[in-house]
């Protein structure tokens, strides 16, 4: 099954999106920071990434950008977790590689659907 990297500093978020995943047969890789996910994209290879926004250090769109702009990581999808639901944001974020975009609190049906889709295309 797919490896899917979670990259948030909550672990309240990354606990309800890892049993999500797990429930659908997911194996799920975490990231505390936005330094963290680049270090695991790069070593593991997930299939995807969850990348929130909001995090200490280096943000999330910090990060997507260095995951699409990085030969060895530019060919794993990013779908951006976020609770900023501004046009402005999502816009951003697309600017910065990010191949999706949903908004917290997200649900399994949702979250599946969107994995699903950026590994197909």
């Amino acid at each position: 099954m797919a490896r899917v990297l979670i990259v948030d500093d909550s672990p309240t978020e990354t606990y309800k999106i890892s049993q999500m995943l797990s429930k659908h047969g997911y194996e799920v890789l975490t990231a505390e920071s936005g330094e963290q996910g680049i270090e695991l994209a790069r070593s593991e290879k997930p299939d995807v990434v969850l990348m929130d926004i909001v995090m200490p250090g280096m943000n999330g769109f910090q990060a997507t950008r260095q995951l699409s702009n990085d030969a060895a990581t530019s060919a794993i999808p990013v779908i951006i977790v976020t609770t900023k639901d501004q046009e402005t944001d999502r816009l951003w974020g697309k600017r910065q590689g990010a191949k999706g975009y949903l908004t917290k609190p997200v649900d399994d049906s949702t979250l599946v659907k969107t994995i699903k889709s950026v590994m197909t295309a």
